[in-house]
């Protein structure tokens, strides 16, 4: 057997979905077939590149070799097909959608500085669903997206993309007066009683993938409050009910934000562009740029630094 790209893409779905079974949904293949596959290039690497745990599968240290070099190797091919494709000049503005991140306060700055001389419009938005058709309606040249594990957003040709960050985990944000605020780490399983505040952008299966988390914690969640983004912190301030979050944020006051035990809930960043509106140099400044906004605020929240420094396999490739 020797090795193919469908290979290189098939080992990188894995690192990006932490789960076979997730893998082969996203490639269109059985559980089996893709499971076979994965043995034989095991075979080839000469060892095991991945390790099942209570949380899904993770890469060995030949794992992480393997993977680096595959996300070279299909971000060349990338590139190789954009620049035979891809408009030959620049934008002066570049109107880009982002995420409701911690990094959107430095995402102008960062992507100004990788792509000097360009303009950059900024559209910050919770709802994966609607940067996608922002970018399929050529609204938006490039966008920030986060996709909740398991429930993958459908971007449609000439938008292209590339992983940011393949794999991170969603933080729960309750009151600094919680009777679980002084733990390290939260079991789901705890927050039966409490009222929740539904995630923002739910049309991206963020809310589903709530009530799927919490029923497979054994209840029913109740969902009592709907509020945008940055409302919400007032409500989880006060008592009132608990939230997801982005696990960049810095915990605003009188809020403690806290890892979820088995990390049950998680979300993979991709940098999205109309291949038609963007060069694939500009796309590739526009990814160093976001990568850099994104490792700028990794400290605002020192749980997550800790998990950042845990996961060296989930950081940006450059």
């Amino acid at each position: 057997m020797e090795l193919d790209l469908r290979h290189l893409r098939m080992i990188c779905a894995i690192a990006e979905t932490g789960s076979v079974t997730r893998a082969a949904a996203r490639l269109g293949l059985s559980q089996p077939a893709l499971t076979n596959q994965l043995h034989r290039v095991e075979e080839i690497a000469g060892g095991a590149l991945f390790v099942r745990s209570h949380a899904g599968v993770r890469p060995t240290p030949l794992g992480r070799q393997v993977i680096a070099r595959a996300r070279i190797v299909l971000s060349e091919i990338d590139a190789l097909f954009g620049d035979l494709h891809g408009p030959s000049g620049t934008a002066h503005v570049v109107r880009l959608g982002c995420v409701h991140l911690a990094c959107v306060g430095s995402v102008v700055e960062r992507v100004g500085e990788a792509l000097p001389g360009h303009q950059i419009s900024l559209r910050i938005e919770p709802s994966a669903v609607l940067l996608a058709d922002a970018l399929a309606q050529g609204h938006l040249d490039v966008a920030l997206v986060g996709m909740i594990e398991g429930f993958d957003v459908t971007l449609i040709a000439p938008v292209v993309s590339r992983t940011l960050i393949p794999r991170y985990p969603i933080f729960v944000a309750l009151s600094a007066g919680h009777r679980l605020a002084e733990r390290a780490e939260i079991d789901l399983a705890d927050l039966r009683d409490e009222s929740w505040i539904s995630p923002p952008g739910a049309d991206d299966g963020s809310l589903a993938a709530l009530r799927a988390a919490c029923r497979a914690a054994g209840y029913e969640p109740d969902i009592r409050y709907e509020a945008p983004s940055g409302a919400g912190r007032s409500l989880v301030a006060a008592g009132h009910g608990v939230r997801l979050v982005d696990p960049t944020w810095s915990p605003p006051e009188g809020t403690v934000a806290r890892p979820l035990r088995g990390e049950p809930q998680a979300a993979r960043l991709v940098v999205a562009w109309r291949r038609d509106h963007v060069s694939v140099e500009n796309a590739q400044a526009v990814y160093r740029g976001l990568a850099a906004a994104f490792r700028d605020h990794v400290d605002d929240n020192p749980a997550f630094r800790r998990w950042w420094d845990a996961h060296p396999e989930t950081h940006p490739f450059e």
